[in-house]
């Protein structure tokens, strides 16, 4: 199946994975680029490519080794370099649990609500 833009406006799609979904290999022609950003360093470098020759930014929010702890990822560092990189739209896949008992472990959702542990940080976005 073709997707066809209903738009002109050229879009560059920000990957941010969580472990196990940040496998750089899905995109082609990947290159690296380093960046410092207002809030520090992103998690790793960025690893920039094209999926079906749409431009994408993947980053690994636990740092492409898995050394990160959720509480201490940069998130505004994050943000701000798939910003600067011209990212137009975010995707960021997380994996979680449910206190709903009929959503199942490997189940895909869109979550609409999020219990936040990380109150130390700031939510300035």
């Amino acid at each position: 199946k073709k997707v066809v833009m209903a738009s002109s406006v050229p879009i560059k799609i920000g990957i941010i994975g969580g472990s196990g979904l940040d496998d750089p290999d899905i995109l082609e022609g990947r290159t690296e680029r380093y960046v410092d950003t207002p809030f520090g360093k992103p998690s790793d470098a960025l690893i920039l490519g094209k999926i079906k020759n749409v431009d994408c930014v993947l980053l690994a929010r636990h740092g492409r080794q898995h050394t990160i702890m959720p509480s201490n990822v940069n998130y505004q560092a994050n943000i701000w370099a798939l910003r600067e990189e011209g990212c137009t739209h975010l995707l960021v896949t997380t994996a979680c649990g449910s206190l709903r008992e009929e959503i199942q472990p490997g189940d895909m959702v869109i979550i609409d609500q999020f219990i936040d542990r990380l109150v130390q940080h700031n939510s300035d976005y």
